[in-house]
């Protein structure tokens, strides 16, 4: 049986690309034929994602300003593009034809047998857009469609989506999402046919992600406390600087773009997939805002602490920590330097995945062979 997954696997964000090779892996076990459907936005694209991404930032107030943040941040971004597609190659599977439009997509669909929405932030803000309706399989005609994992990315939808949400949803015989959010806006629609699963990075085990990792061929020197940041926050950059200070060791923080070179920690800029989880596996301590780096810093037993997003998109992160009952990863006071060091069960915290990895397995290859 083939499965076509639309996911957002070729942003330059390694939380993508990572979940996007998990969902893969992780039906190609169940016996499935699985590919990536390469669906690619045109203002996703490398020659257009400066001018995407300065929409509604500061830089957007004129001409002038767009026209200045495009001539520094377009070498970043195309770099940063380039990149993740070497990344990509020969890691996943993908469709022959790649797709940059709705339109294309209706026109010369891939050939599945079912088609999934895969996992992340697929049914919210996209580009400039309120949403995108292939995330929401509009080009699939008479063939079964499921969601797994999918995620709208906050608790309130926007006005259009939260209009058209039934009829965009109406073709999909079982609708698995991600948050227990998600599944709260959906049965709020009345929309009966939902489950609460894991993302798809949390189907696969420790060793296995291991294994990646250690294809970095790096070599641990001395410890480290390692930064994974995605959001503006200048008071979490003074907070890791007092963090460090206090444990006496060296900061290193990962990141994509070679900006963040002006914050605080040594920048590993641009690492690979495999690089990107060897940090993981070796720090000692990781500061993070964001949502997959903690599901690292889990699937790696680490210490860690979450420094929630200002911009009220830490719902997923509050979605994993409340299931697994460490909400006290959250840092709730600047100031603290010590709760970090407060104890995680993971023992318990390993059982309750396993059994929850089990559950949302099931749940999948459910929705797959079942009507």
């Amino acid at each position: 049986m083939k499965i076509g997954v639309i996911t957002r696997h070729a942003v330059p964000n390694y939380g993508s690309l990572l979940q996007s090779y998990a969902t893969q892996v992780a039906l190609e076990r169940m016996g499935y034929d699985a590919e990536i459907i390469d669906y690619i936005r045109n203002d996703e694209r490398a020659e257009n994602l400066s001018k995407t991404l300065v929409k509604g930032k500061k830089w957007d107030k004129n001409p002038v300003t767009r026209v200045i943040y495009n001539a520094i941040q377009m070498p970043n971004y195309s770099r940063m593009y380039r990149k993740f597609e070497e990344y990509r190659k020969n890691f996943l599977k993908v469709t022959n034809k790649s797709y940059e439009s709705v339109e294309e997509l209706r026109k010369d669909p891939p050939d599945e047998d079912v088609f999934c929405s895969g996992s992340d932030q697929i049914w919210g803000r996209i580009g400039q857009d309120e949403y995108d309706e292939s995330y929401f399989l509009e080009f699939v005609k008479n063939k079964k469609c499921i969601a797994y994992s999918s995620s709208f990315g906050k608790t309130k939808l926007s006005e259009n989506l939260d209009k058209n949400l039934n009829k965009l949803l109406e073709k999909y015989s079982r609708i698995l999402v991600r948050e227990k959010s998600a599944k709260e806006i959906l049965e709020n629609h009345n929309i009966k046919n939902v489950e609460q699963v894991l993302d798809p990075t949390l189907l696969l085990a420790q060793n296995e992600w291991g294994e990646l990792a250690d294809k970095a061929k790096l070599n641990p020197k001395e410890k480290y406390i390692l930064i994974y940041q995605l959001h503006d926050n200048k008071e979490f950059n003074d907070y890791a600087k007092r963090f460090a200070k206090s444990k006496k060791m060296k900061l290193l923080r990962l990141s994509s773009s070679l900006y963040h070179i002006t914050r605080s920690g040594k920048l590993i800029y641009l690492p690979t997939q495999y690089e990107f989880l060897w940090y993981f596996k070796n720090a000692e301590y990781i500061l993070t805002d964001s949502f997959h780096a903690t599901v690292f810093s889990i699937i790696f037993n680490k210490k860690f602490i979450d420094i929630l997003p200002l911009n009220k998109t830490g719902t997923r992160i509050e979605s994993i920590l409340d299931l697994l009952k460490i909400e006290d990863r959250i840092l709730k006071d600047y100031n603290d330097v010590n709760s970090i060091d407060k104890n995680i069960d993971y023992d318990k915290v390993n059982e309750k995945l396993e059994l929850e990895k089990q559950k949302s397995l099931d749940l999948l290859k459910d929705a797959i062979e079942n009507e």
